[in-house]
C-alpha cells in the first residue's frame, strides 16, 4: 500500500514495473488503483467463474425415461432405476418419465403402480418433490436426493468395502439378490403345502 499518488506518477510506476495500472474502486475518492498484470488477473478471474459454474451444475436435473411405452421389460426398468440411483448419489435431481402409447392410456393404473414401485425402491436415497402426474401421454415425477440418507448410504458402502458409486451392473446384481430373497420367502410358506 503506497498511499495517495498522482495519476501521472502511478502510470510511470506501472510502466517501469512492466505492469498495468488497474482501477479497483472507481467510486471512492480518491479512486483506488492497483499495479498488476491485467491479463493474468482476467485469466484467474475467468478460472474462478468456471469453477463456480461447475459447482452450481452439481444439482442439475437428470431425466430418466422408462421406454417409449409401458411395454418395457422389468430388467430394463431395473437399469433405469440403477441410473437414477447413481444420479441421486451424485446429488442430482431426477425426473422419471413414463410414456403411454395407443390404448395404454386405458391402463393408467399400471403407470401409477410402476411409479409407486420406483418411489419405494429409491426411498433410501430420495424423496418425492413432484408426485407422479399425467401430462398428456406422459406421466412424470421428480425425486430429490436427501443429503442425510445419502451420507448414511455412503458410510454403509465404505464399511462394507464396496464402491460408494457402484456401477450399473453391480447394482443390478443387488436387485437380483433381493428378488431371489423374495422368491425364497414365497417358496417357504406361500404354497400352503407341507
Amino acid at each position: 500500500m503506497i498511499g495517495v499518488v498522482e495519476l501521472d506518477e502511478a502510470k510511470r510506476r506501472a510502466y517501469d514495473a512492466g505492469l498495468d495500472l488497474v482501477e479497483i474502486a472507481p467510486d471512492s475518492r480518491p479512486p483506488v488503483c492497483k499495479i498488476m498484470d491485467f491479463g493474468k488477473f482476467k485469466y484467474e478471474q475467468s478460472k474462478k467463474e468456471k469453477a463456480n459454474k461447475a459447482k452450481s451444475k452439481a444439482s442439475e436435473m437428470k431425466e430418466v425415461r422408462l421406454g417409449r411405452s409401458m411395454k418395457i421389460d422389468p430388467h430394463d426398468v431395473d437399469i433405469r432405476i440403477a441410473q437414477a440411483r447413481r444420479f441421486l448419489i451424485e446429488g442430482h435431481r431426477v425426473q422419471i418419465i413414463q410414456n403411454f402409447r395407443g390404448r395404454e392410456m386405458a391402463f393408467r393404473s399400471r403407470g401409477d403402480d410402476r411409479m409407486d414401485d420406483i418411489i419405494q425402491r429409491l426411498s433410501d436415497l430420495a424423496k418425492v418433490e413432484v408426485p407422479p402426474r399425467l401430462n398428456g401421454r406422459r406421466m412424470g415425477m421428480i425425486l430429490v436426493p436427501e443429503k442425510q440418507k445419502i451420507e448414511v448410504y455412503k458410510r454403509k458402502m465404505i464399511a462394507e468395502g464396496k464402491p460408494v458409486l457402484p456401477s450399473i451392473p453391480e447394482q443390478l446384481e443387488e436387485f437380483e439378490h433381493e428378488d431371489d430373497d423374495d422368491i425364497d420367502d414365497t417358496m417357504d410358506g406361500g404354497s400352503g403345502e407341507e
